[in-house]
This record gives C-alpha cells, structure tokens and sequence, in this order.
C-alpha cells in the first residue's frame, strides 16, 4: 500500500456551488472531492462559493484549492483568475484554457486553426434566421447556448418552429447562441489525466443524444467500458483526443467529447475543464478501470496544484 504525505497539501479549500445553473451538480462533486479528501487524511475544507469568496479565502489562510465549479463563474476562467490574484495553486487548467475551453465557438475557432475536426457551427443573434442557419449546417441541427456545461439549454431542431422554440430555451442560460451540425454517430468521452488519456468510454442513451437527463437523471443511459473499440482505433481516439485537449492550452485533467461517425471520422465537440465527480460521471469510471480509485484520483487532481 502507497503511503501518501497528506501534510505536502496543507489546507485546502474545495470550492462548489457557486451561482451557476450547474450549481447542484457542483455540490454533489465538491462534496464527494471533500469525503474523500478527508477520507485520506487532508485538512479539507468545504466551500460553498459566493460573494464573498475572495474575502473569504484571503482570511482563512489556504495553501490550495481544489475547483469543483461547474459553469460560469468557476470553469470559465474567472475563479480561476482571482485564485491568482491571491497567488493560492488551484487545480487544473489556467484562466486563459479555462476561458477558452468554456467558450464553444472560442474552442472551435481554435480547433479550425489547429486542424482538430469539428461540428460546422455558426453563431446566433437577432439578425440570423432559420435559413441562415441551415444553410451553414444543414438540418437536423442542434441549438446551444456558448457558456453552459452538463448540455444544460440543448435542443435538436428538425424545422422552422422548433428553431424558434429552441431560441427561446436557450436564450435562459449562459452565452450567446451556436447551432451546430448534427453527427449521426456513436458518441464517446475521454478522460485526460495529468497528460495521459483514460480508457474511452461509449455513451449510449435512448434520448436523441447525451442530454442533462441522459447525464444525471436517467437510469438508461449505459456507460460502455471497454468501449468495444478494437486496441489500434481506440489508440488513435485517445491520442487525438489528447491532441485536442492540448490545442486548447487544457492542462492537468478534464475531459473530451467526441462522436465517430459511420466513416470512422472524429468530431470533436468540446472539452471539459472541470469534469463531473459525481456517481454518475466519467472521469473516476475511466480512472477505476485502470487501477486508479476515487480517492488517489481526488489526490492525482489535487497534485496538479504543484505543477
């Protein structure tokens, strides 16, 4: 049994919550980071993120924090930056990866210039209609908000009517409006780990694709792993979606997602910074299947402050 020097951490912050719409999936993952921290044996401390953060943090004498922040305000760069204000370590990417990884037309436009395949999009205002938007990336389409994670404002539009109903939806969450190509397609995920990528993990749900119900609701969602690629395909998904995960600056760990069409081509979709670490999330299931349990995940993590 490894013995890990927990006092190398000294106190740290588990920051969760905080005020965006992912903001229930971020307690259920900050609170499973904190278990097990204290599980180990590190001087942990549980942080539900408000306004008075910064305050906060600058009186309570921290050595580093662990970002369990879903969405705005704590996976777009902005924690990020007050964290080096404070100069406190943080895991996982920096605020300029951070900002770009939450930014889906930001990440695509990177990706077009570093030659990573991806979904034609175009972005929506008040001046781009329907047939604007199918004329960019045909139809079905899908319509998203450009600052929101766990597929929160999502909708897959087949018509006119259902353009406008999907605007209206979306139009309650975070960012400026995309439509993206539609990929018929098996979908898969990646889990990046201090800059090696985790066993794929294939999605399959009987929803139109991997929603917020298929994520954290549904009980018919089905978690493939193996994922049922055969050993060279599997190498060349890990590698370019480690290829992806870097074009973007991402460092330390997160998650890519990806779907393989009927030609054996990548899509790639998006990439997470700060990934679930909930029951029903990815990243430990990839983690788990090559030896790593949650809690020496919750410390490989937690290492990245050190880098």
């Amino acid at each position: 049994m490894t013995v890990v020097d927990v006092e190398k951490y000294g106190k740290v912050a588990v920051l969760m919550g905080g005020a965006s719409g992912e903001r229930e999936i971020s307690l259920q993952s900050g609170t499973a980071v904190l278990n097990s921290l204290l599980n180990s044996g590190v001087d942990a401390y549980g942080v539900d993120v408000d306004l008075n953060i910064f305050s906060y943090l600058q009186a309570n004498s921290f050595d580093r924090v662990f970002i369990a922040l879903h969405g705005c305000g704590g996976e777009d760069g902005t924690m990020q930056g007050r964290l080096e204000i404070l100069d406190l370590p943080y895991t996982g990417s920096d605020v300029m990866a951070s900002s770009i990884c939450m930014n889906k037309v930001m990440t695509k436009k990177l990706w077009t210039t570093a030659g990573v395949y991806s979904p034609k999009f175009i972005s929506i205002d008040k001046s781009v209609d329907y047939q604007q938007v199918v004329s960019a990336v045909g139809v079905p389409f899908v319509v998203k908000p450009s600052l929101e994670g766990s597929s929160l404002g999502i909708h897959k539009v087949n018509n006119e009517q259902e353009f406008i109903a999907a605007k209206q939806d979306s139009h309650r969450y975070q960012g400026a409006l995309m439509a993206e190509q539609w990929v018929n397609g098996d979908e898969y995920t990646v889990a990046i780990l201090n800059g090696v990528a985790l066993p794929v993990i294939k999605l399959e749900t009987p929803h139109d694709f991997y929603d917020f119900e298929a994520k954290y609701q549904a009980n018919d969602t089905q978690y493939i792993l193996p994922c049922g690629l055969g050993e060279i395909e599997e190498n060349a998904l890990k590698a370019e979606a480690l290829n992806a995960f870097n074009a973007t600056s991402a460092t330390g760990w997160g998650r890519v997602d990806v779907m393989v069409d009927a030609d054996d081509r990548y899509w790639f979709l998006e990439v997470n910074t700060v990934p679930g670490m909930t029951d029903h999330s990815l990243v430990p299931m990839a983690a788990a299947s090559v030896g790593i349990n949650f809690d020496q995940l919750v410390l490989n993590i937690l290492d990245t402050t050190f880098n």
